[in-house]
């Protein structure tokens, strides 16, 4: 059973105006469930703005290198077509060109030219795409409204046990804007992001240079923020789409509106992020790292990240075990720059190390605080003035069991 995070109201992609999605089950496993949705598409009224964020994994997806190369173009983005259960990924070049023909088959179904798709895969690597299937499950997602935001959602989805969705809205010179979004993954979940898809729509207008910028920004601060075993796929991909349709202005860089898209499109990625981490492969708690009194900003995310995806931290979250060495011991080997006598560490708001020693805590209150679906960890490095932060999950034996049989 996963562990539970506050519910996030919402329609994800479609809650931006002029969004549409459809999501159709095709059986992409092949394990002969016909019900279970495993293909998505979403789509913009009009042209949109679009940019992207992907793998850093020298191995990288078919799909993956097709949609870096539509981006660069720099031309609009009128669609995104994605499949769970296949990763299309170390499949050769008959796994470019069938990323291709779902570029194809999204275009004809929706009266678009093919270079207005990006596509996206997630699921078992190494492994042929059961390509007729998967055409006939773009031509039924095709059949869009604008209410399946749920749907589209619970399509992406591999080991997920729920769909993450969020939404924000906010208000510039008389009109609303708003920004949906949604995300999978479960496991291979490590900055620079993972096995984990994740789609922003909005509704305002902005260039995609600009959106770039926006979107690299935000994902450094939010979903390359999360850590559940420390592999990253060839995979992942954050692509946003911006078409224009909530009012005239043009969000531009280093403007008051600007501000206000980024903080919204951080708002949604940063509760997709805590819901990514919150349903992590076999774990029934998650954790925040937050790291304050860094030399700069680099240092104090990663000196957070390397807490977030200790094993030793992790194994002492799974079973209560108020064990601060192991954080000590993970801030000091993440390279930032501390002395110990300055340093300070907290679990769940009770501080039990500070100025080098040990503090004298309640250590039951410590252990029940680690026992609660949420923890968060403190960290004062005593350096400077900067923060970051990351998230963590425990490290169960369901995890080990769930990826020992993963392709059987």
């Amino acid at each position: 059973m996963a562990a539970e995070v506050p519910a996030v109201r919402g329609v994800g992609v479609c809650a931006p105006l002029g969004f549409r999605a459809g999501a159709a089950a095709a059986n992409v496993r092949g394990d002969g469930d016909i019900e279970r949705l495993d293909i998505a598409v979403i789509r913009s009224d009009v042209p949109a703005a679009a940019a992207g964020v992907f793998t850093r994994n020298t191995v990288k997806a078919a799909p993956v290198v097709i949609s870096q190369l539509t981006l660069r173009r720099g031309t609009p983005i009128s669609a995104v077509v994605v499949n769970s259960g296949n990763a299309n990924a170390c499949t050769g070049a008959q796994g470019f060109r069938d990323a291709l023909r779902m570029c194809s088959a999204a275009g004809d179904a929706l009266a678009l030219d093919p270079s207005e798709v990006l596509v996206c895969s997630t699921g078992v690597i190494g492994r042929a795409m059961p390509m007729e299937r998967v055409l006939a499950g773009i031509r039924a997602a095709a059949a869009l409204d604008d209410v399946s935001g749920d749907a589209v959602a619970r399509a992406i989805m591999t080991t997920d046990t729920r769909p993450k969705v969020a939404d924000a809205t906010f208000g510039w010179n008389g009109a609303d804007y708003v920004v949906g979004g949604m995300a999978k993954g479960a496991g291979m979940l490590h900055p620079d992001m993972a096995t984990m898809l994740a789609f922003v729509t909005t509704d305002a207008r902005v260039t995609a240079p600009a959106l770039q910028t926006l979107l690299r920004r935000v994902a450094d601060d939010t979903l390359n923020c999360v850590s559940v075993d420390g592999d990253t796929s060839p995979n992942d991909s954050l692509v946003a789409l911006a078409n224009g349709a909530g009012g005239e202005t043009v969000f531009e860089e280093g403007t008051q509106p600007f501000g206000l898209l980024e903080d919204a499109v951080r708002d949604v990625c940063d509760s997709l992020a805590e819901q990514l981490v919150a349903d992590a492969e076999g774990a029934q708690r998650y954790f925040r790292v937050a790291v304050s009194g860094a030399a700069d900003v680099g240092q104090a995310r990663r000196a957070a990240r390397i807490v977030a995806q200790s094993p030793l931290v992790k194994a002492a979250l799974h079973g209560g075990d108020p064990n601060w060495g192991r954080i000590v011991a993970a801030l000091g080997r993440s390279g930032a720059t501390f002395t110990l006598d300055r340093c300070s560490v907290g679990i769940g708001g009770i501080t039990v190390f500070a100025r080098g020693a040990p503090v004298d805590a309640d250590l039951d209150i410590v252990r029940t605080a680690l026992l609660q679906p949420r923890v968060d960890i403190q960290a004062d490095l005593g350096a400077g003035d900067a923060s970051g932060h990351a998230w963590g999950c425990e490290l169960t034996d369901e995890y080990v069991h769930i990826n020992a049989d993963y392709t059987t």
